[in-house]
């Protein structure tokens, strides 16, 4: 498990200095979770690829590549996992605070092989692209100077170590907002020609609490959209969709493999035929692997059962116009990010328990691996069998309706799916960035 010590601050520069040892026992024993970086002046390419008994790195992460390779010039970036000595990953996860948490891992690799560590690098809200990049820059710095002290450090670096005043670190403690987040957005867009014009527009609010023992979650959303068009017809033809709704969300934790939830809905939808519909439904979550595993592995498996209260726009294919059913659900989610790739995978299973033959079944996935040197593939899909479409009208669908999408169609099945191949070969080395004409 990683530590974190929020008061350290640091900063590396190419210069001799003593007792640079001791420092770097510190760092790297205690894992600072903020450091800063000034580089030393630009080497060659040249010079860069050739330097013996460099740190060769592979970066495999969503932390801001370009910049690492522009700022950290005392490693090699290599392009294929299989020359690197530290491979880092990355796993990301919004904060209690509506802010960003990016878990670095740091893999060894060949003679480094089992040398592994984690840090973390959390954002504020508010913080720009640049505050955050420079706290992935300082994170990513300690922990490869942790193996760069491993075999010996240069006597050409310098450290320097900078404390918070202890009144500031108070001052963080106290929050006036007991860790509530709440977030407000809106957009809209006009599009217009001579034969047709669409007008859109959403608003939207969140209330979010976190804790460690507790995630509370809030949000409303309205959409809507206008298109009209001009057929030659006296009065032009004019389509309105609507989409409203709020869910809450409320968890507690009970120990390190389970937790119990409670989840609620409500929602209109001109599209859904759906006047007004209404789900509530307590859950139980258990995690094979414990929660603190969550930026390696998971593999949660939940139940929830509870009632759905429905009216509708039209009468439905049962002849409904209101009905109230109880329903259950049961789901598993898989998720990896290891060296050789990444796996992502869920299923769930949800019926009514009025009929049990008004049931829907979801498969989706997405899978990138390694096969070789400079080989990767990627597959993503999804599939579901569909039995439970109940909110269905039962008149059939115009012509305009369809074309439009303006009305949800029976289907018994969804599904979709999409492979690639990347292979790249050449230079092992990935150090110089040259941001001339874009990309």
């Amino acid at each position: 498990m990683p530590l974190h010590i929020p008061f350290i601050d640091a900063s590396i520069q190419l210069s001799a200095m003593p007792r640079l040892a001791f420092a770097l026992m510190f760092l790297t024993c205690f894992t600072p979770g903020v450091l800063a970086q000034t580089p030393a002046p630009p080497a060659t390419p040249q010079a860069r690829a050739t330097a013996p008994g460099r740190l060769r790195v592979f970066l495999d992460c969503d932390c801001f590549p370009e910049y690492l390779r522009t700022e950290i010039q005392w490693v090699d970036f290599v392009r294929q996992s299989q020359d690197a000595d530290v491979h880092v990953l990355s796993t990301t996860s919004d904060t209690g605070g509506g802010g960003r948490e990016v878990v670095l891992r740091f893999v060894g690799i060949g003679r480094l092989q089992g040398v592994d560590q984690s840090l973390r690098a959390v954002s504020l809200t508010a913080d720009s692209e640049d505050v955050q990049r420079r706290n992935i820059l300082r994170t990513i710095s300690v922990g490869l100077l942790g193996y760069i002290a491993r075999e010996g450090l240069p006597t050409d670096v310098n450290l320097t170590v900078r404390a918070t005043a202890p009144d500031q670190a108070a001052a963080v403690a106290r929050d006036p907002w007991r860790a509530w987040v709440f977030g407000l957005e809106g957009s809209s867009s006009l599009d217009r020609e001579e034969a047709n014009s669409e007008m859109s527009w959403d608003l939207g609010a969140t209330a979010d609490r976190i804790t460690d023992m507790w995630k509370i979650s809030f949000g409303a959303e309205i959409d809507q959209e206008i298109e009209e068009f001009d057929l030659d017809e006296d009065d032009p033809f004019k389509v309105t969709r609507r989409e409203r709704s709020a869910d809450g969300f409320v968890a507690r934790s009970l120990g390190p493999h389970w937790s119990l939830g409670f989840d609620g809905r409500v929602e209109s939808s001109t599209f859904g035929n759906v006047q007004f519909a209404a789900d509530f439904a307590p859950a139980i979550e258990f995690s094979v692997w414990p929660y603190a595993e969550y930026a390696t592995r998971q593999l949660r498996i939940a139940y929830e059962i509870g009632a759905t209260h429905a009216r509708y726009n039209e009468v439905t294919l049962y002849d409904k116009m209101r009905e109230t059913l109880g329903r259950h659900a049961v789901s598993a989610t898989l998720d990896q990010r290891q060296p050789w790739g990444s796996l992502q995978a869920q299923v769930e299973w949800s019926q009514f328990l009025h009929d049990f033959t008004k049931y829907r079944l979801e498969v989706e996935g997405q899978v990138s691996l390694r096969i070789v040197r400079g080989l990767s593939i990627d597959f993503e899909g999804f599939a579901s069998r569909v039995r439970d479409q109940l909110s269905l009208p039962r008149r059939s669908a115009t012509q305009e309706e369809v074309l439009l999408r303006l009305r949800e169609l029976q289907s018994g099945y969804q599904i979709g799916m999409s492979f690639g191949l990347r292979y790249s070969f050449g230079s092992i080395f990935n150090n110089v960035v040259n941001p001339r004409f874009g990309s």
